[in-house]
């Protein structure tokens, strides 16, 4: 049987959030690593992938018949863009299906290190509930509320994050150079800073920018030390943005207050990862979060009914494709 949409991820992620791909298209679903690939991809019309997961070999697409790349969710880091465009091959994803989920989990993981609620659950389990409560007590820990808080990106995701922080009484900055949105960001009063002031004045600085060469080790040593003491960072934008050895190593000295980790620079992240070898205070004041910043059901569903529909546009109405990126 010949197909129409080779789908590198399970049938079943798609049919637990609810959604099915449209009756009239022939889908096979295989692992990336499964040996029919190939094959599949010399009779397929367009290509279902996950945005999460390691980069496609440009081998895959030789001696292919897709002409559409879907990404189920709104990274492209997983496509050579530009080999794509060289073969003709047109890419779209879904862009801010996931944007309330990460604004939540944001909130919630400043809310956790700043507080220090999962510290204090490890310390009563050891039986210190007296003494880790005097402490909490002793060092007056804030919450939100009256906080500056830098955002790092400033898109549709970044301006979600930015306005659920500004709900929960933070005061806003921001760095995007390629801000488009000026009017959402001035409605809930964001000022831009450059990415240095912004690190110097943040209480809480969160990352929301895609990987590309520029972006790469964004967050290293400089610009960590130039972060205040206590600062709070939030890393679920994309791994390899934050370089890890120096986050762990301003963990350790105590000048980052705080870092909530939801990307790593290889997922899982290996044996050796600075940020798993983190001890006593240190690995307290981490939270570590396997890529689900923006992942409920809900998002989930409305990426992927939206990527089924794109699909359904172009193989069924030989319509154009939305949210086409090369």
């Amino acid at each position: 049987m010949t197909i129409d949409v080779l789908c590198l991820r399970p049938e079943a992620d798609f049919l637990r959030a609810g959604v099915t791909p449209p009756g009239a298209l022939r889908v096979a679903y295989r692992a990336p690593d499964d040996p029919d690939v190939p094959a599949l991809m010399r009779q397929a019309r367009a290509l279902v992938i996950p945005a999460v997961g390691r980069k496609l070999a440009p081998a895959t697409f030789e001696k292919t018949s897709v002409k559409f790349v879907q990404v189920t969710g709104a990274g492209l880091d997983r496509l050579d863009l530009k080999l794509m465009k060289g073969l003709g091959i047109a890419v779209s994803n879904v862009p801010g299906g996931s944007n309330q989920a990460v604004a939540a989990y944001v909130v919630a993981a400043a809310t956790v290190l700043l507080r220090r609620f999962a510290w204090a659950d490890a310390e009563i389990r050891i039986g210190r509930y007296r003494e880790f409560r005097a402490k909490m007590l002793a060092d007056n820990l804030s919450g939100l509320d009256g906080l500056t808080a830098g955002v790092v990106g400033l898109g549709v995701i970044g301006l979600a994050v930015a306005e659920a922080l500004h709900k929960n009484g933070c005061n806003i900055i921001y760095f995007d150079p390629t801000l488009r949105d000026l009017k959402a960001a001035a409605s809930f009063g964001a000022k831009a800073v450059s990415l240095d002031e912004l690190l110097k004045i943040a209480d809480v600085v969160t990352l929301h920018v895609p990987l590309l060469p520029s972006t790469l080790g964004l967050i290293g040593a400089r610009e960590l030390a130039l972060m205040k003491r206590g600062t709070i960072l939030i890393q679920a934008s994309r791994g390899g943005i934050v370089d890890e050895t120096a986050l762990a190593a301003a963990l350790n000295s105590g000048h980052v207050g705080g870092a909530g980790v939801d990307v790593f620079s290889s997922e899982p992240p290996a044996a050796d990862n600075p940020l798993l070898a983190l001890s006593g205070d240190a690995a307290r004041r981490v939270l570590l979060t396997p890529h689900i910043a923006g992942v409920t059901r809900q998002a989930s569903a409305f990426l992927f009914r939206s990527a089924w529909s794109n699909i359904e546009r172009v193989l069924i109405a030989n319509e154009p494709p939305l949210h086409r990126a090369c």
